[in-house]
């Protein structure tokens, strides 16, 4: 069952707090956050990173490419 701040998949919104303070891992630039994918986003190095269960998973491997969809 979904709560306020989760949806259907399972995934819920990270803390803004913690959103001020993440960097791109790999270009050390600020991210931006996609409410509507759950990703946060790094146009530096053309990578989304994905939000599980609040926990943004901040690794190349977890992140997928951008491929011009400029979010």
């Amino acid at each position: 069952m979904a709560t306020e701040n989760q949806s259907d998949s399972g995934n819920q919104r990270p803390d803004p707090k913690l959103l001020e303070i993440l960097v791109c891992p790999l270009t050390k630039t600020r991210l931006s956050y996609d409410a509507q994918k759950n990703e946060l986003i790094s146009t530096a190095a053309g990578l989304a990173f994905p939000i599980r269960d609040g926990v943004p998973l901040m690794t190349p491997e977890a992140a997928r490419p951008l491929n011009g969809d400029n979010t």
